[in-house]
């Protein structure tokens, strides 16, 4: 009987100090794979640095390797306990669809919102319309993008939407064309008209020398010839030169005596 009891506590010992080699061995696992993957964020870090990467984007590329990292190390360990990491994985794969499934519109938005700060097709304080809104530009997340319209309303886009629709960036070229329209009478001058309006257009302020204001002849109605004035300006002056530039067609034209238009109708009369 002693023997036995004997040959018992010598196995219970054996297995407790090869349990206890294993988890003495697993804690500085735990600790070393965590230095390392410290290191390796600590270096990528810099070597993003260096090539100047976003801030917002360095954290979004840190965070995916520390996950992955993390993920690697656990299973190493479970491995190493001889845990069938196979199964594992299979359940941290079907977690990742499950989370993917739910956050579809989510994750898209912040794959998005790495693209657009990766291909910058707009900055920070552009005039830009995207996602079917039109606004300066006041925050790029990752998620979404706020803007302030023209009315002064603080307005936040999905990434995913202003990413699959186009993007108009009016802030990028120098200046932009303004679209006005000149309804002249039948009888009036017309290359008076058109010169004139050259000419005093090109004084309003924030119109710049070149491109020239550009006046021609639209198309025709009832009333006379339609022209389009087309005064160019950089984009912070746009309504500033579209509100000046009509004032200025109508004053001009008033000024120098051209007739106003009038709607004609012709009646034809039959005697019985």
């Amino acid at each position: 009987m002693e023997k036995n009891v004997s040959q018992y506590s010598d196995l219970i010992a054996t297995y407790a100090t090869e349990i206890g080699m294993k988890i003495l061995a697993a804690i500085a696992f735990w600790i070393i794979g965590r230095w390392l993957i410290g290191l390796a964020g600590r270096m990528l870090q810099r070597v993003l640095e260096k090539q100047k990467v976003d801030p917002t984007l360095m954290r979004y590329i840190g965070s995916i390797v520390a996950v992955t990292l993390n993920i690697v190390l656990v299973v190493a360990i479970l491995g190493y306990f001889g845990v069938q990491t196979t199964t594992f994985a299979a359940l941290v794969a079907g977690i990742g669809i499950a989370i993917g499934a739910a956050w579809g519109g989510l994750l898209s938005n912040f794959a998005a919102g790495a693209f657009l700060i990766v291909l910058k097709p707009f900055k920070v304080g552009d005039f830009i319309t995207a996602g079917g809104v039109t606004g300066t530009v006041r925050e790029i997340g990752l998620f979404a993008t706020a803007l302030d319209t023209p009315d002064n309303v603080h307005t936040i886009v999905g990434n995913g939407k202003i990413f699959s629709d186009t993007i108009q960036n009016f802030s990028t070229n120098s200046f932009r064309r303004v679209e006005l329209k000149c309804q002249l009478a039948g009888g009036a001058d017309h290359v008076s008209a058109m010169q004139l309006l050259r000419d005093k257009l090109q004084t309003i302020p924030n119109v710049v020398a070149a491109p020239p204001v550009e006046v021609e002849i639209l198309e025709f109605n009832l009333v006379g010839p339609v022209l389009a004035v087309r005064p160019f300006c950089h984009t912070d002056n746009y309504w500033q030169v579209y509100f000046d530039g009509n004032r200025m067609i109508r004053e001009a034209l008033a000024q120098a005596g051209f007739p106003s238009p009038m709607p004609a109708q012709l009646v034809l009369t039959r005697s019985a």
